[in-house]
């Protein structure tokens, strides 16, 4: 049992990390299946508030949630450094519109701290934790929790 301790306590994690305004996040590389830079956006009528609309990725449809107005955060005109991250969750291929995307990142495991109740007016059910960096803080996202059973089945119905 002592080793497999040490085993993790040298664990890497593999993130990719983005911005939404000030604050850095970062998702476990794992779940992302590709980064695109932002495309036409089809407005959808009656999608829920936070779906900015579909796009059509080599001849899929697919829902498009943005960040900024799903953490409650103040709209900002899209510009050439916005991307879209896709990953899959429980089945439903989404893309995430990011104001930038900064880099890929290995941290220690150890230097992940359980998530405090609230972190930037964001509810901490779906952050994992907080990355501590040698001069920043990086809110760790978990993307399956980030929206909610009935949110990933309006998602379906969207794309």
């Amino acid at each position: 049992m002592e080793k497999n301790q040490i085993h993790q306590d040298d664990a890497l994690i593999q993130l990719v990390t983005f911005r939404i305004g000030e604050e850095e996040f970062g998702v476990d590389i794992l779940a992302v299946q590709e980064i695109i830079r932002t495309m036409a956006i089809t407005k959808v009528p009656k999608a829920p508030e936070f779906v900015e609309g579909v796009i059509n990725l080599r001849g899929k449809v697919i829902p498009i949630v943005d960040l900024r107005r799903r953490f409650g955060m103040d709209q900002r005109a899209t510009d050439k450094h916005n991307r879209i991250i896709v990953i899959e969750t429980a089945s439903v291929i989404v893309g995430f519109m990011v104001d930038s995307v900064s880099e890929v990142l290995r941290i220690p495991a150890n230097t992940i701290e359980a998530p405090p109740a609230v972190v930037s007016g964001l509810e901490s059910d779906y952050i994992d934790g907080v990355g501590k960096l040698d001069d920043r803080l990086l809110i760790m996202l978990n993307l399956d929790r980030l929206l909610s059973g009935q949110e990933k089945e309006a998602l379906n119905k969207v794309g």
